[in-house]
């Protein structure tokens, strides 16, 4: 059909209900409208290079782009785009009906979505209208910005080009015009409101940077390209360069001087079609004190940015990691600025973080210096997720690294996986021990024993490293164990002749126990009292008098320290106080048992000794009474002291 005269027409009864919803409640964003237009017009240049590959008729040297002309004088937004343009019943058909193939319905959860949305935000909750299906009603959103919108456009297979305006309301008209360029031009005639924001360059700019950069196309605002940043997780591995891998990241973090410590290029197209870039930075900013981390990662759908921080792709404990992932198969709402059924992300959640698990374990193996830096900077928030992700808990627990009485070099580390190939055949029990510093550690009561015995103790200086293994429990069929525990089992193969002679009931050694031991273990055992589960005889040391055990099946003394200096109401388990019958001391004591005057001096050895080794454990108890039978018996014993020089 071919007419001359301008002719006006009528929206449909439904459509003009629908349009205030789209241009006033469809979209949260009012930048959002910008993102949809620009992404009309990349469709548009889209379909014309697919024509032009396959028909010869239609190619030409023209470079196909996108350009924004703001006019702040005018008050005007031009979008202009060289595609395949409309003709006059495709403009009727695309602009004149809105959602053609399915208006009613889509005006019918439009309405119910909007009620809900009004519902939940006087709750106060979310707002999100999330509709079902893809709709073409992008177009619609320019009403956001604008009073009235003209489109001229000429399709490629015409001479002659069309305008169509509208003020959003009731009506629409399309007229003839002569001199329209292939492709689109859709003009917004700003309001009032927003017609200074929209109209600054600086503005278009950052909003086609943030949700327009990968566009196929060259988009520029005015006479500057814009989106100068290659989608390169679209490229195949082997034709992305360093660089811009590089240049990548740089834009992703804004940090434009910044190397990332390493990337993972990622494509799958079954049973997920998604492309992903992921990448590490160099440092780990909560460890210099600028606070959590609160980012995502960049979310699109064929290129056109729906999220930029999506924290939900990957877990809690790689919250560190910057990326982009692309997915044909999002199913979004009709904004596109939401998801509207998020069963995806649970699905692309599982794969990316295994990807980024399995790349770890490669690093470690293929260029361990490169993940010690890793595991330096992001190790505490990696073994975090021992306690979190069952699914993948041996994966992170092959990463861990900790420090080890194989080699007490500071700084030096070994893995789980490495202990397990040291241990002894007999052994059933990963050993660790947690305390504040490497040198405590190894002056500490309870790894005598170990040490003599030459069985390897994994050091835990970070209260971290024991909730990680606490929560793991088990390792390659090995139970992770704390030394300061009542559950420990020693090796048959480390037995000496001295340790398999005859026994108490309590798993001593009676041939070794001088007299009047039985006597100070009463005393103290009646001393403590309450404080103490039970005080006995000591099967672990080696030098120290004594030490603090903790029952089976309790926390070690590392994490209940914490626990009690961060939890309100935290109870201390009661530990069992274990006597070394050949220390000095106590050997001292058990003579001066047998003639019965000296109870009183005993009784404060021993809870001078609990405390004593309470305070090995950085746990202060009694501190007014502690501090005065110091006093007492430093006064006592200096008063046993010789003035007389010899």
């Amino acid at each position: 059909m071919t007419t001359t005269a301008r002719e006006e027409f009528t929206f449909q009864t439904e459509i003009k209900q629908l349009l205030k919803i789209l241009s006033h409640s469809l979209y949260q964003n009012s930048e959002i409208a910008i993102r949809e237009l620009v992404s009309n017009a990349s469709d548009s240049l889209n379909k014309l290079r697919h024509i032009q590959l396959s028909d010869a008729e239609y190619r030409d040297d023209v470079p196909l782009k996108v350009v924004l002309t703001p006019d702040a004088e005018a008050k005007r937004l031009t979008i202009s785009d060289n595609g395949i343009g409309l003709t006059r019943d495709e403009l009727i058909e695309n602009l004149g009906t809105i959602a053609h193939s399915g208006s009613l319905e889509f005006m019918k959860k439009a309405a119910e979505a909007r009620s809900q949305a009004a519902n939940e935000e006087k709750s106060g909750g979310s707002s999100d209208l999330s509709l079902i299906g893809h709709f073409g009603v992008g177009f619609y959103a320019a009403f956001m910005l604008a009073d009235t919108v003209d489109v001229i456009t000429r399709s490629y297979r015409e001479e002659t080009g069309w305008k169509w305006t509208s003020d959003g309301t009731g009506q629409y008209t399309i007229e003839p015009v002569d001199d329209a360029p292939r492709g689109a031009q859709i003009v917004l005639h700003l309001k009032e409101d927003v017609a200074e924001e929209f109209t600054q360059d600086y503005r278009l700019e950052s909003i086609v940077r943030r949700y327009s950069t990968f566009v196929p196309h060259p988009v520029y605002v005015g006479e500057k390209h814009v989106n100068d940043q290659p989608p390169i997780w679209v490229e195949p591995k082997s034709q992305v360069t360093p660089e811009q891998y590089k240049s990548f990241y740089q834009w992703l973090t804004r940090h434009t001087n910044e190397e990332p410590l390493w990337h993972l290029h990622l494509s799958a197209d079954s049973p997920l079609q998604f492309q992903a870039i992921l990448y590490c930075p160099p440092a780990n900013l909560e460890l210099q004190g600028f606070g959590r981390l609160e980012h995502g990662l960049a979310l699109c759908a064929k290129r056109i940015l729906v999220q930029d921080d999506n924290k939900d792709l990957l877990p809690d404990y790689l919250h560190f990691m910057y990326g982009l992932v692309d997915s044909a198969d999002l199913p979004l709402n009709v904004s596109r600025e939401t998801l509207q059924d998020n069963r995806l992300i649970p699905k692309l959640r599982r794969v990316l973080t295994k990807k980024v698990l399995d790349h770890l374990a490669d690093l470690a193996e293929e260029q361990p210096a490169t993940y010690a830096k890793f595991y330096e900077q992001f190790g505490t928030v990696l073994r975090g997720g021992v306690g979190v992700d069952y699914e993948n808990r041996e994966k992170i627990a092959k990463l861990l690294r900790l420090a080890s009485s194989q080699n007490v070099t500071p700084g030096a580390t070994t893995s789980l996986g490495d202990y397990v190939k040291r241990m002894r055949e007999d052994q059933t029990q990963i050993y660790y021990l947690g305390g504040p510093d490497l040198a405590s550690l190894l002056r500490n009561p309870h790894y005598e024993t170990f040490r003599d015995k030459q069985l390897e103790v994994l050091f835990l200086t970070d209260p971290v490293d024991e909730f990680a293994l606490s929560h793991l429990q088990e390792f390659e069929g090995k139970t992770l164990v704390s030394i300061d525990s009542a559950d420990i089992q020693l090796p048959a193969s480390t037995e000496t002749p001295a340790d398999s002679s005859s026994t108490d009931e309590k798993g001593g050694s009676s041939a070794i126990a001088p007299a009047g031991f039985d006597r100070v273990l009463e005393i103290f055992r009646t001393a403590l009292g309450e404080r103490v589960q039970d005080v006995r005889k000591a099967t672990r040391l080696a030098s120290s008098p004594v030490c603090l055990v903790n029952p089976q099946g309790s926390m070690s003394s590392q994490l209940q320290k914490v626990l009690s200096q961060n939890v309100k109401d935290f109870s201390l388990s009661r530990r069992i106080l274990e006597v070394n019958p050949q220390a000095p001391l106590i050997s001292r004591l058990a003579a001066l048992s047998t003639s019965g005057t000296n109870d009183d001096f005993i009784a404060d050895c021993g809870l001078q000794l609990y405390s004593s080794a309470m305070l090995l454990d950085g746990l202060v108890v009694e501190p007014d009474l502690t501090a005065d039978r110091m006093r007492k018996l430093m006064e006592e014993a200096a008063s046993n002291r010789s003035v007389i020089i010899t």
